[in-house]
């Protein structure tokens, strides 16, 4: 077995010439097509968004922000956001918790499909307000009247860079940890002081609850 063995590798070396001695890895299995034509033949993403176009904006206005999202969605409107209607600045993190007070676009405008909807929301035990309740902001480098207004709203008109304390205007000396479920009740320094980096201080109870 061992003589034919390197008598045919002999027989090989010496016909260079020979196709047969040559490797033949350029062959293809029958059936399996190139890369280029695979490439080709590919479908698009299973998730791929369809193509926009225009359609006219349903009434969300009392539906819940999840079911008004879903229905946005079968229509082909996938930009979607919310916010607090309330104006404290609250995360809808359980749409189902949460109904629409107001819509942009408005409902029957004709738009196109890759407009972002916007929906004005409340918690579901909540009334909505007659329209969007805007923050208050530090303009003209003054104090703004923060009284009734969420602490994280009031925290967020004024410079990232100011000292801010904030006590529990009851007796009870709470912890204010979710400043959203918080509304102030006093301010340090008053509505309309400039302001030039000075400290300022909040008292505050839940909303729900009175003011001392």
């Amino acid at each position: 077995m061992r003589t034919r063995i390197i008598s045919a590798a002999l027989l090989c070396t010496a016909t260079v010439g020979i196709v047969a001695c040559q490797p033949t890895d350029t062959a293809k299995p029958s059936g399996v097509a190139s890369p280029s034509a695979t490439a080709a033949t590919s479908s698009a993403p299973a998730d791929a968004k369809p193509a926009a176009k225009k359609a006219n904006v349903p009434n969300f206005v009392g539906m819940g922000l999840q079911s008004a999202q879903d229905k946005a969605q079968e229509l082909g409107f996938y930009g979607l956001t919310s916010h607090d209607a309330l104006g404290r600045d609250r995360m809808q993190a359980f749409d189902r918790n949460w109904k629409v007070c107001n819509q942009n676009p408005a409902a029957g405008k004709s738009v196109s499909t890759d407009t972002t909807l916007d929906f004005g929301a409340v918690k579901l035990e909540e009334t909505c307000p007659a329209r969007d309740e805007k923050p208050p902001a530090a303009t003209s480098g003054k104090m703004p009247d923060f009284k009734g207004k969420a602490v994280k709203v009031a925290r967020a008109a004024l410079d990232s860079s100011t000292s801010i304390t904030v006590k529990d205007a009851s007796a009870e000396d709470r912890m204010v940890l979710v400043e959203s479920n918080w509304q102030v009740c006093s301010q340090t320094p008053a509505s309309g002081t400039k302001l030039n980096g000075q400290p300022v201080t909040f008292t505050a109870v839940k909303f729900g609850e009175s003011c001392p």
